[in-house]
């Protein structure tokens, strides 16, 4: 998913990691990637730090509220 950069090991066990492995499968992965990498408990505790273009920072809000019935800021 990281198709401009050279290859990169992230620790997901380091929160700054952590948060830019969701960004990137978020923005630029398929839906097999999102499932496969995303867990939507550890996504909405990284929800305020993430750094996310608006149109995924809104699809992700609509299905929180649709799904979790929870309100997240777009």
């Amino acid at each position: 998913m990281r198709w401009s950069h050279p290859r990169r090991t992230y620790d997901l066990s380091d929160p700054t990691d952590r948060a830019l492995v969701y960004e990137q499968v978020l923005t630029e992965g398929t839906e097999s990637d999102v499932r496969r990498f995303i867990d939507v408990d550890e996504l909405m505790r990284l929800w305020n730090v993430l750094v996310l273009p608006e149109h995924v920072r809104a699809a992700w809000a609509k299905w929180f509220s649709e799904h979790r019935d929870v309100a997240l800021p777009c």
